[in-house]
């Protein structure tokens, strides 16, 4: 038996331990592309060296969140768009970016997406 032997038997699809870590790995993103952006094209070491750090958080993340069975092609919609969501309210907070009707109105279909992927992903 795979628990005698102290294996794990594997995670059902939709355990809620695989979505948190999925969530986190996508709330990562952002992280490491403000410290690219902050890296001034990697000409800054400290920012760059914070950048790969983050990078290879999320993608261990996600990595994790794959091997708790979250099936894939949603694991990734998932992470890509609260990365991307993530990103544009950084940028608008922080870097002063544009935040107008219609770019909300875009982010708010990300969302959706995002929502939708997860729900029939299960």
């Amino acid at each position: 038996m795979a628990e005698e032997a102290g294996e794990r038997p594997p995670l059902p699809e939709g355990n809620g331990r695989a979505w948190a870590t999925l969530v986190v790995a996508g709330l990562l993103e952002p992280v490491w592309v403000t410290t690219m952006k902050l890296s001034d094209g990697f000409t800054d070491i400290e920012w760059a060296a914070a950048t790969f750090v983050f990078l290879f958080l999320s993608m261990y993340m996600l990595g994790k969140a794959l091997g708790m069975k979250v099936p894939m092609g949603t694991a990734y919609a998932v992470w890509v768009g609260i990365g991307a969501i993530g990103s544009l309210v950084v940028g608008m907070l922080i870097f002063n970016e544009p935040h107008d009707l219609m770019r909300l109105f875009f982010m708010l279909l990300i969302v959706i997406g995002i929502a939708g992927a997860q729900a029939t992903g299960k």
